[in-house]
């Protein structure tokens, strides 16, 4: 990997007011918390106003990151936004976030990789930085899945929330953030967790759902349980890193009986694994931002420390990044 000349100096995430519990889902579908708790991990989830989009949500995050560190953005190169819930298909969700921040001279671009997107989104942005071509770019994670979930279905909806994270990205003279990446797709799985749209049907075979989120959630398991556990000793080995020198793993928040699977086979083990389910549900392209930032909050990652991240997901794809920590302390600007 070419040294990264792109360093991450802030960060931001938002999540909408309105939550969701356990209980709460008792009254739509048959289950309960403790059943709920005992497969998933998770408690809450936050859900979107109805007049509440994606671009909403992205604009929030960014907001969040203003207010904690101080940094302008209206001078950034390009935004890029990962989402599967845009509210239109087109205009993108980054040009609705460059007109609501005002931003008057900039790129904006869309990422589809659902649950990799951001991991997919921060390997672009440092990939422009590094080649010269563009100065500073904005990251952002985002998801209404609430809007195409299914409430009906108790295999879904008990898992599937909303927020968006946000990075900023600025080029550096000396070395980057990113220290080693790697991505992969396995396209012919794409039936196992889906979104239809303009096509009824996906090799040959008829969708369901109408639109809304539709998982085959034993095969999605399967699949990330075996390929995390092959390529994250490959990322890490990519950075020059051993092991024990990755300060956190930080995985797509998916189900946390998936991660404490996938812990068990190593190469990291669940102590140094940072989540954001329990409380904010499965947020697809948000919840490594979201894990990234509640452990900042509770000052578990600090300044230098090294970080492990992978995306996976619809596709199916996944997306990893080993990262030297950029951002600074929060009690080190006070």
């Amino acid at each position: 990997m070419i040294q990264s000349k792109a360093t991450i100096t802030a960060m931001g995430t938002y999540v909408p007011d309105r939550i969701l519990s356990n209980t709460d889902l008792e009254k739509l579908v048959e289950t309960n918390d403790e059943w709920i708790v005992q497969r998933t991990g998770m408690r809450e989830r936050r859900i979107a106003a109805e007049d509440q989009f994606v671009s909403d949500l992205a604009v929030k995050a960014v907001e969040d990151m203003i207010r904690r560190y101080g940094v302008d953005v209206h001078d950034v190169d390009m935004i890029l936004v990962a989402t599967s819930t845009p509210e239109y298909a087109f205009p993108s969700t980054a040009s609705r976030v460059q007109a609501s921040l005002n931003i008057t001279q900039t790129g904006a671009l869309d990422l589809s990789a659902a649950c990799a997107g951001f991991v997919y989104g921060l390997q672009l942005a440092d990939s422009m930085i590094t080649s010269g071509m563009y100065r500073k770019v904005l990251v952002i994670g985002a998801e209404t899945l609430s809007k195409i979930t299914d409430y009906t279905d108790r295999t879904t909806c008990i898992l599937f929330g909303d927020g968006a994270g946000a990075f900023l990205l600025e080029r550096t003279e000396g070395q980057g953030s990113a220290l080693a990446a790697l991505s992969g797709t396995q396209g012919d799985g794409g039936l196992h967790v889906y979104s239809s749209g303009l096509s009824s049907e996906m090799n040959g075979v008829p969708l369901q759902g109408d639109g809304r989120l539709v998982q085959n959630g034993r095969e999605v398991y399967k699949w990330a349980v075996r390929l995390i556990p092959e390529q994250l000793p490959k990322l890490i080995a990519n950075s020059g890193l051993q092991t024990e020198q990755i300060d956190w793993f930080v995985p797509h928040s998916a189900n946390m009986r998936m991660i404490e699977a996938v812990c068990e086979r190593g190469p990291v083990p669940l102590e140094r694994t940072l989540t954001s389910m329990e409380y904010r549900g499965n947020t697809s392209a948000a919840s490594i931002p979201l894990a990234i930032q509640l452990a900042v909050d509770e000052g578990k990652v600090k300044q230098g420390q090294r970080l492990a991240l992978f995306g996976f997901g619809g596709g199916l794809t996944y997306a990893g990044l080993v990262l030297k920590w950029s951002v600074p302390d929060t009690d080190s600007m006070k």
